[in-house]
């Protein structure tokens, strides 16, 4: 469910450029973990289901959409990048290098790992 302090944040907060990736990514968040709650944490964006799923943050070259469990994930896309003990992040520069499959199949994770259904 779209939040109002999150819809504030993109329009004080995140440069025009930006705007675009981040509602797609909004849209996927509510496609494919519709129970989770849209919030602000740690200053960004995010979603939370039992705990945080998924982060935003950006930076001037591009959107990062970051998966709290993401390390455990199973990355057939080879879209992952980090090397912490937890979580994994795809870099976004632009919509059309949004790929949309494989983002709701990391969303999906993240719920089935949120949940224990992993």
């Amino acid at each position: 469910m779209p939040s109002d302090e999150v819809d504030e944040f993109v329009r004080s907060t995140l440069p025009e450029h930006h705007r675009s990736v981040v509602a797609a990514l909004r849209d996927l968040m509510r496609e494919s973990a519709p129970e989770a709650a849209e919030v602000i944490s740690r200053g960004s964006p995010a979603w939370k289901g039992d705990k945080i799923l998924a982060i935003i943050s950006h930076s001037r070259t591009h959107v990062t959409f970051a998966f709290a469990r993401g390390a455990e994930f199973d990355d057939g896309h080879g879209l992952l990048e980090g090397v912490g003990k937890t979580t994994r992040h795809v870099k976004i520069k632009n919509l059309g290098a949004l790929d949309r499959d494989a983002l709701r199949d990391y969303i999906r994770q993240a719920v089935a790992f949120d949940s224990g259904t992993a």
